[in-house]
């Protein structure tokens, strides 16, 4: 039996302070990120390297450290997930390193640091993101615990929501529209982010559902609580390049605008954007009434993701 959302916990209220549970996880996973060795083979290092670089360079760890939550909430021990946890995030930083290419985005810094690319060139940069989609099934089909049908399925979620009809295609769409800024269509921009960043955000929390043994009711209560958290994410997002300076983003500010990009804000405004904001954080809270357990944590992520500053 669910429990009944309490109305109170408005997506418009300030967001609380950091919960202990979050910043172990946290701290757990970059210990475990920080002991992948990908190759000891001299001739590869600087490979290495690049790979270190970027997935060492900082970042809140949403979509880890969610599927370590969802994994607690369903009795699971957070720990069991860190080799999935690790997948998804290393396939997050590929898309970063591909997204800021001068083909793509065409971006010289991310959290504070030259890209990828800049670094190291892009040949390394594209050959580094390629690497990282190899070693995230490796993380998944060696060392993740779980019967064969978990461990397939886990491999199963994040294929389909990196791929077509995932983050690769929300990437296309993105760039068709580039160039159109406020003249995209509502249904279009919401397509995009829902496969861009939506579609990882969600898997995260499904696999964190499946490794833990939940039932499909459950996963498909996470499943939408991380959909419309990860539409919030993309929302505060375009609202932060629209306002925020390069010091505080760690990336270029402003770019968005610039490239005419499909943006919430050139969309519905700033204002409007922020309301939207309000909205989808509003329905991944009330996604969570019919989930038992203690969901407080990721009640706070998504008002974390909604008044985050940077």
């Amino acid at each position: 039996m669910g429990k009944r959302f309490d109305g109170a916990q408005s997506a418009s209220r300030s967001a609380p302070r950091s919960a202990g549970r979050w910043e172990e996880h946290r701290a757990r996973f970059e210990a475990y990120l920080e002991g992948l060795v990908f190759s000891e083979e001299p001739r590869l290092e600087t490979l290495v390297e690049a790979m270190r670089y970027s997935m060492l360079g900082g970042g809140k760890r949403v979509r880890p450290t969610l599927c370590m939550e969802v994994a607690e909430v369903f009795g699971a021990e957070p720990g069991l997930v860190l080799p999935s946890a690790a997948a998804i995030e290393l396939i997050h930083t590929y898309s970063l390193i591909h997204d800021d290419l001068p083909a793509m985005d065409d971006d010289d810094f991310r959290r504070g640091r030259p890209t990828v690319h800049k670094k190291y060139g892009e040949a390394m940069a594209i050959l580094a993101g390629d690497a990282f989609f190899g070693e995230s099934l490796t993380l998944i089909t060696v060392y993740q615990e779980g019967s064969s049908e978990q461990v397939l399925e886990v491999v199963r979620e994040l294929a389909g929501s990196t791929g077509v009809n995932g983050m690769v295609g929300g990437q296309v769409i993105d760039m068709d529209q580039t160039g159109v800024g406020g003249a995209a269509d509502p249904e279009t921009l919401r397509m995009i982010h829902i496969y861009k960043t939506g579609a990882l955000i969600k898997s995260s929390a499904r696999i964190g559902a499946i490794l833990a043994g939940a039932g499909e009711d459950e996963q498909a209560a996470v499943s939408e609580y991380a959909m419309e958290m990860g539409l919030c994410f993309q929302i505060v997002d375009d609202v932060l390049n629209a306002t925020s300076t390069r010091e505080a983003l760690g990336k270029s500010a402003g770019s968005d605008a610039e490239q005419g990009k499909a943006t919430f804000v050139g969309v519905y405004g700033l204002d409007g954007a922020k309301r939207e904001a309000d909205e989808a954080a509003e329905k991944a809270l009330r996604a969570l009434s019919t989930v038992d357990g203690d969901t407080s944590g990721l009640e706070e992520l998504a008002l974390f993701v909604r008044h985050r500053a940077n």
